[in-house]
């Protein structure tokens, strides 16, 4: 559900028609889109648990299970640099040197590199120590990244000290500026704010031994939504002082949303296991089994047909492949937000098919 769900807020038929639960809050605040990632995030640190455990129960020592860890993580952080770089060239007309331009100005930090970093530490941290040291390393880091975002002001993106680590790190002058593109002054996945995302994939493995302890799954299932409930609310009193912010990852935010995420996974759990209603959930297990194919390959997609690839517009100038589509199939009877969703649908549908045949081959990619 989760990987469908990026996909819908990550391709809409035009930015300036969505509708509000499909955009991310402003700044501080949160949409039901802004648990995405965070649901992602605590996802990773369930299965880091599950994976764990399945290869010590195979024989795999300590150095193994490090050297797992180290490949996973540089791997993610890898193909997250090449989507951003993907397709490696300016496509810029006046840029004499394309493939140099690119570098000047591609993105260093990213969604895929925020899972290979938070996903490394957490892992190496969850490794040999007890669910109480923990407990106290999430308490640490949510206490000390509270304390250091609070130095400057948390309500000018600019100014704060996640922007001021940013500009000093990525901005490199005469060789571009390697921050998002729609800010320049500050990442959402910078490196500062990395760390309580790294919190949040630590709850993720702290909880995860409640779906698979040997006890009955209704009682497993209570213990979920007891701690999940517990996260929000701590979290939403929190944010009294430290309000819920996606985009600088805040303490308060990492409450929240993983209560909310350990509240979700709890219910689809009762609703597919305990009362066996599974029906309907094919299409997220596709989506679930290669969520890696999914991100990757929808999100070199999309810069192909947003960005690069350009057609006349019928006007001498020229539009992208996907302003064109959006305009003639979608824009061309529906009203702009309808529209606009319609088309991020069908794109959620295409990578469905995809993932389906290659769902029937068996075709998985693992990392």
């Amino acid at each position: 559900m989760t990987v469908a769900g990026m996909l819908l807020v990550n391709d809409p038929g035009s930015w300036g028609h969505i509708y509000p639960p499909l955009a991310h809050a402003a700044w501080h605040g949160w949409t039901p889109t802004d648990l995405i990632f965070p649901f992602f995030l605590f996802i990773v640190g369930i299965t880091t648990y599950l994976s764990r455990e399945s290869r010590r129960a195979r024989g795999d020592d300590d150095a193994a299970l490090v050297r797992q860890i180290l490949r996973r993580g540089a791997l993610l952080i890898l193909a997250g640099f090449l989507l951003n770089w993907f397709p490696f060239f300016s496509w810029a007309p006046d840029v004499s040197n394309r493939f140099v331009d690119r570098l000047y100005h591609v993105r260093i930090p990213g969604v895929l590199q925020r899972i290979g970093l938070a996903y490394l530490i957490s892992a190496l941290l969850t490794l040999r120590t007890s669910r109480r040291a923990q407990v106290g390393i999430v308490t640490l880091i949510l206490a000390t990244y509270w304390f250091v975002i609070t130095r400057a002001s948390i309500d000018v993106p600019a100014l704060t000290v996640e922007g001021t680590i940013d500009r000093l790190l990525l901005d490199w002058g005469a060789y571009g500026n390697h921050i998002w593109a729609e800010s320049k002054s500050w990442d959402p996945e910078g490196l500062l704010s990395t760390l309580p995302a790294v919190a949040t994939v630590m709850l993720g493995t702290m909880m995860a031994p409640w779906l698979v302890l040997e006890r009955p799954l209704a009682d497993r299932l209570n213990y979920l939504f007891v701690a999940g409930t517990a996260l929000v609310v701590g979290g939403w009193v929190w944010s009294g002082l430290l309000p819920i912010n996606k985009n600088l990852w805040t303490s308060s935010y990492v409450l929240f949303t993983a209560g909310l995420a350990a509240i979700a996974i709890a219910t689809a759990t009762w609703v597919i296991d305990l009362r066996g209603s599974r029906w309907w959930t094919r299409p997220f297990v596709i989506f679930g089994v290669n969520p890696f194919v999914a991100f990757i390959g929808s999100g070199a997609l999309a810069r192909l047909i947003y960005s690069v690839i350009t057609v006349p517009d019928g006007s001498g100038g020229r539009e992208s492949l996907e302003a064109l589509i959006y305009r003639t199939a979608y824009a061309s009877w529906l009203p702009p937000r309808l529209g606009s969703l319609a088309f991020a649908v069908s794109f959620v549908l295409l990578w469905l098919g995809v993932l389906t045949m290659l769902h029937k081959r068996d075709l998985i990619l693992k990392i």
